[in-house]
């Protein structure tokens, strides 16, 4: 058939988290493992794995679940910034301090606080913060009263603490204060089986908010399954939403994709035998054999479409 078989929605999703990969049941496991205790939890994985979908399903399996979750991205922000947001302050700590307010940490009280992207956090934010996960309780800018809190802390970081530690950008005792229950979620591209089921959860995701019920051709699908995808879960998406968009009459094709989903990733061409006359003529009697038809050839030599076409223009029989 030219239309893929994604995977229905059989109700076994894991607070959002999409896939039967083993790498994903490893996730869930540990999960399931980490979340009944108070420990600390580090998430590690690249930008668009998904760590603040881990992060919530923490929160929603511990016994924490029926207080607040509140997160924060620590990118970008000014060491004053960041203090008031997660320390609150009192009127007239700072110029612009017009009120008392309370701080991220004092909102996640009883509950959890997601701290985003941690190894961004400058160093004097970092011994406050970890004084205050040592005394579990949070002083005010501008006051000198401490206020008792019971906030457990899941952080997240797509960097190499250990390396930052090194480099003296990051506080080695607040690395061992935050690394104490440690998830490391896997990049897509070492999880390439998970896509059809992503696939599908994101286009029945895309006809609830009003966007035509979309299936997927094989030709598009092999794309997606040749895709290198360094921006990993969140690139996937973005691709789609670009697919739907441009889709006219209900089936995803390549055409629809983004121009570089179409370009032969690096993977295809290490797949390419560059020694040679052999690899070359087999091509040729391919093309031969199947009158010229591309996606015949591709299976008659076992290969997906994109690795045919990788190996087209590095033996020279198509533009490249």
């Amino acid at each position: 058939s030219d239309l893929y078989p994604l995977p229905g929605d059989d109700g076994s999703l894991f607070h959002g988290l999409v896939g039967a990969s083993s790498a994903m049941q490893l996730v869930r496991k540990e999960i399931r493992d980490i979340a009944p205790s108070q420990a600390t939890v580090l998430i590690e994985g690249e930008t668009g794995t998904g760590k603040e979908l881990v992060a919530r399903a923490i929160h929603a399996s511990s016994r924490r679940r029926t207080g607040p979750l509140v997160a924060l991205n620590c990118a970008g922000l000014a060491e004053s910034i960041l203090a008031s947001q997660l320390f609150g302050h009192r009127r007239g700590a700072f110029t612009g301090a017009v009120a008392d307010q309370q701080g991220l940490i004092e909102a996640a009280d009883g509950g959890t606080l997601f701290l985003d992207e941690i190894g961004d956090i400058p160093l004097g934010v970092q011994a406050t913060l970890l004084r205050t996960l040592q005394e579990r309780e949070v002083v005010r800018l501008g006051e000198s009263r401490p206020r008792r809190i019971d906030v457990r802390i899941v952080a997240a970081t797509h960097r190499d603490l250990a390396k930052r530690t090194a480099e003296g950008l990051f506080r080695e005792d607040f690395l061992y204060r935050v690394r104490v229950a440690r998830i490391r979620l896997p990049a897509l591209r070492q999880r390439l089986d998970d896509v059809p089921a992503l696939v599908g959860t994101f286009l029945r995701a895309f006809g609830a908010q009003g966007s035509a019920p979309l299936e997927m051709s094989s030709e598009a699908m092999e794309f997606l399954l040749e895709h290198p995808w360094p921006g990993n879960v969140r690139e996937l998406r973005s691709a789609l939403e670009h697919a739907v968009v441009r889709c006219r009459g209900g089936v995803v094709r390549p055409a629809d994709l983004p121009p570089e989903i179409l370009q032969p990733s690096p993977w295809a061409a290490e797949r390419v035998v560059p020694t040679a006359i052999d690899a070359r003529q087999q091509l040729i009697d391919g093309l031969v054999q199947t009158g010229g038809n591309r996606s015949a050839t591709a299976r008659l030599l076992g290969i997906s479409r994109p690795t045919l076409y990788a190996r087209l223009r590095s033996a020279g029989l198509i533009d490249a």
